[in-house]
Formats: structure tokens, C-alpha cells, sequence
């Protein structure tokens, strides 16, 4: 092992007493991000990182490949409008850096270029479009290097001409056109110097704005004065004669109706005790809820009896996950987890089943339409399958191929195995497996350990380049379905929460002490890798069972659990971990917390930690401030790294090269800790 020359890092004592409790930080400083030193520290922790990244021979590789794998001509599906035939979609040619925004009068008419990104600065991207119902205007947001802060612009789709008119503060988005064209709703958050220090990601607000008029006419709509955390969202029910309103903290939220016309606001849930989605089908009102039910069930009323005792239970809970309802074609789309991946079931508005779709394999799909059109997409990908785009035939139950990209991918050479295995407290955890039909459980694969395990969310079987990059390799994949995520239900999501976040942690050591135990591969042959919540996860596992993996890519991770909520919009989260300020949650948090549970004397694997400049979630503070202390703590043992994404965002860059390059560092520098061989 050659010894790394770390860029000499200082300490300034700092001590915060939380409840009694004192404790040192000595790289808070690390915290100003814009400070001259912390920009120079940075600056000489990536001339290291890149000085052993670059130079690793699997890197020029996967870049190859990555390249081979990602630029294809590319297209969604092509929605037409509500009311009328016009049909706009994304198109990517096989060199275009993004995706570019096309629309046709109708199926059979050429298509027109609407907005290219790959004409602006490199680092400006596409983050929304949202045409009007009849598709004679379409508004758009307009973002920088990743910063989830885009700028709505309204275009005359006939002649292309972008309109003069703008509108209230920063983060804009979430539009919602009259079916009239004259106006729209919107959300968004104060601009710089219209809320107080540190709280310019909070106080979301719903306004509208007519168009023609100037922004400073925009009448705030929806919103709330006195906690700041609540988002609030506007849509329109399909008919354009209502508009529902969501107010919503973390995974629950309240719903308010009401008629375009009508000022009056209408309940239809209110007091957080559940997270509810709403449709509006011919005068009736379509509550999807986990209310009573972990799993989900469906509600129906009439639109003129609203409140809860009117409700009728329409489709029943059951023992999948619910994910989602949709009105389409005249029936009910229902979309399921069973046993984290995805099925389908239609029924008609009465609440009567009609069939099941029949998908093309274990994998994630999502169906979409409208209630009145008779056109039924379906999207679907698995772990080796690129995603497909197809038209579904409901009389017949049949799937029409639309798209498909054409890669050089031999998915039939691997093997998609679902397991169950226990972990620490006797809790059953399923995981897909992944890997080569010729793998020997001879306890040698390079395996690749990845999870997420909280708000709710599910890992399910998707479609993402690494997968075929670490296939390629040799490597086999394993992504182990974690308390706290969404696969189970609300009750599998509250066993990963607040004190019983250690259960996420433990789930996934189990899911690797398992992997060793059953011959499939061993410490020295084992990576994990993780991002956002679950760069916590890795982060944790690698503090607290130091030997039990060889490497770890730690992506936009939240690291330090005590300072977390202080910064960004992440106070947001005190409703998954806790905080700090809460005594008996501190006690807790700081057990598990990455950043403060680092000790002297332990041989941590080798860790890469990347973060973003223009993260507007996670802060950089995290990264940086555990690379400072990893390197002080254990100077001579494995490499400890640091990249920092000048021009990204939390998910990524806005260009396909700036996202190769990322995927091909942390990929190339896992496989070279592993001993892999990818040629």
C-alpha cells in the first residue's frame, strides 16, 4: 500500500453542548463552502483524488463503454395533448449531449424541433415541460449546472416565440394551465432577500399568474404562513372544472378542493395523519391512501360529499404494495409492488376487476393516459433490460412494441434471483441478486452492494448502466430491499425511522453477511455503494463494521446527523431522522451519526466520497468534513477521496459527458480496490 500525502487539513476546536452532551467539531469551518481556504483545500483533495482516479486502467474502459451504452437515438412516449391531436415527446440523437423537446400537429405530421438545450451553455438544462391542455402554449423551466432552481419561460408552440411573461420568486415549477389558456398556477419559493437567513428553500407557495400581466400581479394562492417546511402543489382534474391543492410534509400531507371558478377551499383530508392522492373522475372523487391500510387501499365519494364519513372503500388493501391509480381509457390503472417489483392490475370505475396486464418479465413499470383518450403507454425496464416504451391493447392484453433501444446488450446471458434472508433482530429482508449464468459460488465475485432503505422509497428493478458495466466485469450485483424503503408498505417505511433507523444499517450488514456466508463472495471481494440517504447507510456500515467490506463509494451523502437540518431544505427530513434540538432523538442520532462515531486506531476501508456544488438537498459540508476526519484518524491505512462536481446538482450533471465521467471514477475506482478486470 503506498502512503498517501493528504493535503494538511487544520482544526479550530469548536464545542456545541447539545443537551448536557459536549462535542468537539473541529472542521466546522469546513461548513462555508465559499470561504477562499475551504475552495483551496478542495482544490488540492481533488489534484490528489484525480492524481490516483485518473491513472486507474479500468477507467478508460468503462468511459468507452459508458459512451457505448448511453449515446443512442432516443425517444419518450409521444403524448398528445388533452383536448386535441397535437403529440410532443423528447427525442436524443445518438450525439446530443441532452434531450432535445419535439411536437407534431398530429400522429402523421413531421416533427418540429421545440426546445434544444444542447444550444444554450453547456451547463443549462431542461428541467420541466408542461404543455397547455390543447397544445397551443408550452411553459418550461430553465435550469443551471443541477441547482433544482429553474426559471419558467412560456412559448407560443405555433410560431416558437418565447413570451414576455415571467413570474414570482426562485424554484419555480409545478404548472398547472387552465384548460382556457389564460393563465396557469405554480409553485415556488421567496427569492434571495424575501425570507430570512437560511430559510430561502422553505415557505413553498402556490400563486397564479395571468397571462400577459406582469409577475407582480400573481396572486398567491395556496401556502402557509407560519411552517415553513409544507410544500404546496396545484393540478387541475382532467375535466379543467377543478383544481385540487396538496399541502404536504415528508410522506404525509393534507388536500383541498375546489371550482376553477369558485374561490371557496374544500377538504377533503386534512390533519397529516396519512399521505392521500387524489383523482377526479366524472363528478367523483378517487382517494388513494395509506390510511388504516400500510399497504394502500382506494376510496370513492361524490364530488358534493367530500369529507370522510361519505367515503366508500372502492379497491381494498392487499398484501402488495399500492403505488399508484390512474384513470385511463376509461378504466382504473392500478400499479402494485408484489414482492418489490411490479405488476398491474385494471378495473373498471365501479371498483369491479377486469384483468391483469401481462408485462414482459419481473421488472418496474408505469402505465400512462388520459381517462377519455384511448391511447395506453407502458414503460418498462429490469436490471438488464433498457427501458421500452410500449402501446398496450386492453381488449386483447397485448403489448405493441413502440421503442426500444438498440444496444449491445446480451441480457440473456444473466440471471435476475430474488432472495430472503434475516438480519439482525430475526426480520425476514428479500434481495435481487444479479449476475453471469456461469457464476461459481466459490465465495470469489466481485460484488457490487447497493440500498437506499428510507422515505418511503422503493429499490426496484431498473434499468441503470453500472449494472451492465459490473455484469461485464465479471462482478455480480446485490440490492437487498431495506426497512425504512417503500416496498412493504407504511409499516416496513416506519421500522427504518427515527430511533429505529439502526434497523436500515443492520438489514444491510445482514444482506452482506449473507452474501459471504452462501459462497458468493468475500470481504476482500466486497464494494457497496450508496447515495443521498443511502450515502448515509454505506457511511454508517463502513463506521460500524470497518472489516466486514473492502471499498465504498459514498455519493452526496448526509454524514453528520447532528448539524444535518441546519442546513438547505433539510430540516424537511427531521420527520424521517429526528433532530438534534429533540433530546431523546440526539441520543440516538449521535450513536449512529457517521461523521462523530470515526475512531481512532480503526482500519476503515477505502472510501470515496463525492458531493456536488450545486446539490440543493445535501450540503457538501458532509463529505468534506468526514474526509478531513477519516484522514486525520487513519493517515497510513486506505485511501480516503474526495471529488467534488463543480457544475452538478444532487442527481447529476447536465450533460451525458459530464454524468459518463462521474459514473466511470467511481466505478473505475471500486473496481480497482476489488482486483477486477475489465478489458
Amino acid at each position: 500500500m503506498v502512503k498517501l500525502n493528504y493535503p494538511k487539513t487544520k482544526k479550530i476546536k469548536y464545542v456545541d453542548n447539545y443537551h448536557g452532551t459536549k462535542i468537539i467539531d473541529s472542521y466546522r469551518w469546513l461548513e462555508n463552502y465559499s470561504n477562499k481556504n475551504v475552495k483551496e483545500w478542495i482544490s488540492k483533495q481533488e489534484k490528489l483524488s484525480h492524481s490516483i482516479i485518473d491513472k486507474i486502467p479500468q477507467k478508460k474502459k468503462i468511459t468507452k463503454r459508458l459512451n457505448e451504452l448511453w449515446r443512442y437515438d432516443d425517444k419518450t412516449i409521444p403524448f398528445e395533448v388533452l383536448k386535441g391531436k397535437r403529440i410532443f415527446f423528447y427525442k436524443r440523437k445518438k450525439n446530443d449531449e441532452k434531450r432535445v423537446y419535439y411536437t407534431k400537429e398530429n400522429k402523421k405530421s413531421e416533427e418540429i424541433e421545440l426546445v434544444n438545450p444542447n444550444d444554450w451553455k453547456e451547463n443549462d438544462s431542461l428541467s420541466f415541460v408542461r404543455p397547455s391542455p390543447d397544445g397551443k402554449l408550452l411553459a418550461f423551466g430553465k435550469e443551471r449546472g443541477g441547482n433544482e432552481n429553474p426559471v419558467i419561460q412560456i412559448m407560443e408552440v405555433a410560431t416558437k416565440k418565447i413570451l414576455n411573461d415571467s413570474v414570482m420568486g426562485q424554484r419555480q415549477g409545478r404548472v398547472a394551465w387552465l384548460h382556457d389558456n389564460s393563465g396557469f398556477f405554480y409553485s415556488c419559493k421567496p427569492k434571495k432577500g424575501h425570507a430570512k437567513k437560511g430559510e430561502g428553500h422553505y415557505w413553498d407557495k402556490v400563486y397564479f399568474h395571468k397571462l400577459g400581466t406582469a409577475k407582480s400581479k400573481d396572486r398567491k394562492i395556496f401556502y402557509h404562513d407560519s411552517v415553513k417546511e409544507y410544500y404546496h402543489t396545484a393540478y387541475l382534474d382532467e375535466s379543467g372544472m377543478y383544481i385540487i391543492f396538496t399541502r404536504t410534509k415528508s410522506k404525509k400531507n393534507e388536500i383541498f378542493f375546489r371550482k376553477i371558478k369558485e374561490d371557496k377551499l374544500i377538504p377533503i383530508a386534512t390533519g397529516f395523519d396519512a399521505k392521500y392522492d387524489v383523482n377526479i373522475i366524472d363528478e367523483k372523487i378517487l382517494i388513494q391512501t395509506d390510511l388504516d391500510s400500510p399497504n394502500g387501499k382506494v376510496y370513492v365519494t361524490d364530488i358534493k360529499k367530500p369529507e370522510k364519513k361519505y367515503w366508500k372503500e372502492l379497491i381494498p388493501e392487499s398484501s402488495d404494495k399500492l403505488i399508484k391509480i390512474s384513470g385511463i381509457s376509461g378504466k382504473l390503472f392500478v400499479e402494485y409492488l408484489h414482492k418489490a417489483y411490479s405488476i398491474t392490475k385494471i378495473y373498471s370505475l365501479d371498483g369491479s376487476f377486469v384483468k391483469n396486464v401481462t408485462l414482459p418479465g419481473l421488472g418496474s413499470s408505469s402505465v400512462h393516459g388520459y381517462w377519455s383518450k384511448p391511447d395506453i403507454w407502458l414503460r418498462y425496464s429490469s436490471f438488464v433490460v433498457p427501458h421500452a416504451i410500449y402501446k398496450y391493447n386492453m381488449k386483447k392484453d397485448e403489448l405493441e412494441l413502440y421503442f426500444k433501444p438498440s444496444l449491445n446488450i446480451n441480457s440473456s446471458k444473466y440471471i435476475i434471483k430474488q432472495v430472503k434472508y434475516s438480519s439482525k433482530d430475526g426480520t425476514k429482508i428479500t434481495m435481487f441478486l444479479i449476475y453471469n449464468k456461469n457464476l461459481k459460488k466459490d465465495g470469489k465475485n466481485p460484488t457490487f452492494l447497493t440500498g437506499y432503505g428510507g422515505f418511503n422509497i422503493s429499490r426496484i428493478p431498473n434499468y441503470l448502466l453500472t449494472n451492465i458495466i459490473w455484469l461485464e466485469a465479471g462482478g455480480m450485483i446485490a440490492v437487498p430491499n431495506l426497512r425504512g424503503g417503500g416496498e412493504y408498505g407504511t409499516k416496513w417505511h416506519e421500522a427504518g425511522k427515527f430511533e429505529k433507523k439502526q434497523n436500515v444499517f443492520d438489514d444491510f450488514i445482514a444482506a452482506a453477511e449473507w452474501l459471504i456466508k452462501n459462497k458468493y463472495t468475500n470481504q476482500s471481494k466486497l464494494s457497496i455503494s450508496g447515495g443521498s440517504n443511502g450515502g448515509l447507510l454505506v457511511g454508517a456500515v463502513a463506521i460500524q463494521r470497518p472489516k466486514l467490506f473492502k471499498a465504498v463509494n459514498c455519493r452526496v451523502p448526509l454524514l453528520d446527523m447532528l448539524r444535518y437540518h441546519r442546513l438547505s431544505i433539510a430540516n424537511t427530513w427531521a420527520v424521517e431522522y429526528g433532530s438534534s434540538e429533540n433530546p431523546e432523538q440526539f441520543e440516538y442520532l449521535y450513536k449512529y451519526s457517521p461523521y462523530h462515531n470515526i475512531k481512532e486506531g480503526v482500519n476503515y476501508p477505502s472510501m470515496l466520497i463525492t458531493t456536488s456544488k450545486n446539490d440543493a438537498r445535501v450540503d457538501p459540508m458532509h463529505a468534506l468534513k468526514m474526509i478531513a476526519k477519516l484522514q486525520e484518524v487513519n493517515p497510513n491505512g486506505e485511501p480516503f477521496l474526495l471529488l467534488v462536481r463543480g457544475d452538478s446538482g444532487h442527481t447529476g450533471g447536465a450533460t451525458i459527458s459530464k454524468n459518463i465521467n462521474k459514473i466511470s471514477e467511481e466505478i473505475a475506482f471500486l473496481m480497482n480496490k476489488l482486483d477486477m478486470v475489465y478489458e
